[in-house]
């Protein structure tokens, strides 16, 4: 590859007050030549962010490249990354988080591999791993079983996915076109938008692969992260705003592919569990009575998802009424919580 070709894959690093960790982040992407662009989206951080970061253009010039905004979320500075990304594939690396490199060099030879192709691939799909403050052993999140490795296919192709089976955002690697066909905007000022970034591009995606390597390291357990339940509770109107535009999306585009079907409805009914259990745990009525709201707008809004959605296993378990039933939905939840390694 030429230095005045277009890069292969663009790594989106978007970054709030991220001075304590962002080197880690960076030191695991950059090295690779123009094959990786490493866009830096400073989202009006007060610390040294942008000036470590500007260390990294300085030293990689080509390879890094340092954009600067005013602070508009996660989701505003993940937009900025996808309007500035040159690349052919696009990434999103959080700032607290890191990439196997050794993986990566796979990563490359295959999305090299897909670029050769007469219709470049759309999704590549790969694994992550839990990496738990202060937990020795790691979880990781592997797609065995559900996608078949190292081989193009539609989702007719793809098999039942199980129930730690979930595309996160850790996982993907989306053709940066196929982002910019579906019109992926996430809101801005709101956290837990990456599960729209995990969900909406999917209808535009046409061929997927799967290649079996560990690449994401996703760090959990600090106690300020936007997953910790505490926080999480602290925050749960953007939960439900995320969940709620989850579903208005399912409901108003419909797919025709019954995998990608099945596989949208497995994750839409994780974020409605999750937002109830949160709701649960708030422990007070007004957050019972937005639990029973959410699940009576689904009803009325489209029938056909609600019963999709709720009477499923785990839609019931959400929904057991009496004190007693809660408890139990909560334990349940607790028991899939060390079962899948999440925070």
């Amino acid at each position: 590859m030429t230095p005045t070709a277009s890069p292969v894959l663009s790594v989106v690093v978007p970054a709030y007050n991220a001075e304590a960790y962002l080197a880690r982040a960076l030191d695991s992407l950059v090295g690779f030549g123009p094959q990786v662009e490493v866009v830096v989206v400073d989202d009006g951080a007060t610390d040294g962010t942008a000036a470590l970061a500007r260390t990294y253009v300085d030293r990689y010039p080509g390879e890094v490249r340092l954009l600067r905004k005013p602070n508009g979320g996660h989701g505003s500075a993940i937009n900025a990354g996808l309007d500035h990304a040159r690349g052919a594939y696009l990434k999103v690396v959080d700032a607290d988080d890191w990439l196997d490199r050794d993986a990566l060099v796979e990563v490359l030879a295959t999305l090299r591999g897909f670029l050769d192709r007469e219709r470049p691939v759309d999704l590549l799909v790969s694994n992550f791993v839990y990496e738990k403050q202060g937990k020795k052993t790691k979880t990781a999140v592997r797609y065995r079983g559900a996608l078949p490795a190292d081989r193009v296919m539609g989702w007719s192709a793809t098999r039942g996915f199980g129930k730690r089976q979930y595309l996160l955002m850790h996982a993907l690697i989306y053709r940066t076109e196929v982002l910019r066909a579906a019109g992926l905007r996430l809101p801005e000022h709101t956290f837990y938008v990456d599960s729209l970034y995990a969900l909406v591009p999917l209808a535009h995606v046409e061929t997927l692969s799967y290649l079996d390597v560990d690449l994401y390291r996703y760090f959990i357990g600090r106690a300020d992260q936007s997953v910790q339940e505490a926080v999480m509770l602290r925050r749960i109107d953007q939960q439900l705003r995320v969940n709620r535009l989850m579903l208005d999306h399912v409901s108003r585009v419909r797919v025709t592919d019954r995998r990608l079907r099945a596989y949208r409805l497995h994750y839409v009914q994780l974020i409605c569990v999750v937002s109830s259990i949160l709701l649960i745990r708030s422990g007070t009525r007004a957050s019972l009575a937005e639990r029973d709201r959410l699940w009576s707008e689904l009803r009325q809004q489209d029938f056909w998802l609600y019963r999709k959605v709720r009477w499923t296993v785990l839609g019931q378990l959400a929904n057991l009424p009496t004190p007693a039933g809660r408890r139990v939905s909560v334990l349940a939840y607790r028991v899939a919580q060390r079962a899948i390694g999440f925070s």
